[in-house]
């Protein structure tokens, strides 16, 4: 009797600790699924709100009364919304989003050809955004309160006031109008279209992959522009946040420490301190590259840029609501999955978070 008490007594304790180490991981699906499930539902309320008609889209102002009714209850729209939303999420659950209204084709496979386009665009301008930002977040600490530390904050002030469409379009004036230094709108001159075999979909690799530098000039001279444009965006908000985590850790007592001993300012800023200050930039890159793909509509619409937000803008134009919501939705899952990310790399790299 007491062997087998304390057989399911083992047991117990054996489920128990099965359930503690499997806990993290059942918290994080149900996050993840909860966040999801608000995403779908916002995005699809907020699109059946707003005063547009996609059945006009379809069958034109001057249709008759019943070629009208005919197509809306075709497409679903004459049931209640709630039936119309659990409808919609058993379609996207099954990777469903619908057929665009502009190109007849599938929400999902629109959105595979230009996804590409603005993976590459935020992924240059990060990329300027950290070698810019990082460094001129370090000089602003290391010489808080004198000229450079004033000087890195203005600008950093009006890449944060400044409306992007209108920095692009000055932009477009003078480096493309007046100046010529960069191609116009567009990622690439019309006569190299289709040149390049689609590996990526991001015109600056395929171009390397097939060898052909000609394209690869072309495709750069279009980009610079428009990710210089984001780029400063992203240089203004990680310059602020370097200095804030710089300064913190330039009065910390190992930095004193390390300059008693004799070691080079140098080593104490750009090894030491900045080491320290690698872990929370982290978090700070990931979402700064998340905010980057899903603000940059404006941009893309200034530039022509063939990417997510001048496809989902190009569709709100046309009432082409499946396409809207469908982008809309992408474009929330990579947000929440880089924030999910940012997170597994904090965690990664400071091993406080994992106690």
């Amino acid at each position: 009797m007491n062997a087998h008490a304390t057989k399911q007594g083992g047991g117990g304790a054996g489920l128990l600790s099965l359930l503690a180490r499997i806990r993290p991981a059942l918290n994080f699906i149900t996050a993840l699924a909860v966040t999801f499930l608000g995403l779908l539902a916002i995005t699809f309320f907020i699109g059946r709100v707003i005063p547009i008609d996609p059945v006009i889209s379809v069958v034109g102002e001057r249709a008759p009364r019943e070629v009208y009714e005919a197509a809306r209850k075709a497409m679903g729209l004459d049931k209640p919304l709630i039936e119309q939303f659990l409808i919609y999420l058993w379609q996207v659950l099954h990777g469903d989003l619908g057929y665009s209204l502009l190109t007849s084709h599938p929400v999902l496979e629109d959105i595979k050809r230009v996804v590409p386009a603005t993976f590459e665009l935020a992924t240059v301008a990060t990329i300027l955004g950290v070698l810019t930002g990082v460094p001129a977040g370090v000089i602003a600490a290391v010489k808080a309160g004198r000229w450079p530390d004033h000087i890195i904050r203005v600008l950093g002030l009006i890449g944060y006031s400044v409306p992007v469409f209108w920095l692009g379009l000055m932009g477009l004036l003078l480096f493309y109008g007046k100046l010529g230094w960069v191609s116009g709108p567009g990622r690439l001159d019309i006569f190299y279209d289709g040149v390049v075999p689609q590996v990526t979909g991001m015109i600056l690799i395929d171009s390397l992959l097939a060898g052909d530098w000609g394209i690869f000039k072309n495709a750069v001279s279009h980009i610079i522009l428009p990710a210089a444009m984001l780029g400063y965006y992203s240089l203004a908000y990680i310059s602020r946040m370097t200095r804030s985590f710089m300064i913190e850790q330039l009065g910390q007592e190992y930095i004193t420490t390390a300059r008693v001993k004799g070691m080079s300012e140098r080593r104490v800023i750009w090894k030491h301190a900045l080491g320290n200050v690698m872990v929370p930039l982290i978090t700070v890159i990931a979402l700064s590259y998340a905010a980057l793909l899903e603000g940059s509509v404006l941009t893309e619409t200034v530039f022509a840029w063939p990417g997510l937000g001048f496809y989902i803008t190009t569709a709100l134009m046309s009432a082409d609501m499946s396409a809207v919501l469908g982008g809309t939705i992408v474009v929330g899952m990579v947000f929440v999955g880089l924030n999910l990310f940012s997170d597994f790399l904090y965690r990664f790299f400071d091993p406080r978070a994992k106690l």
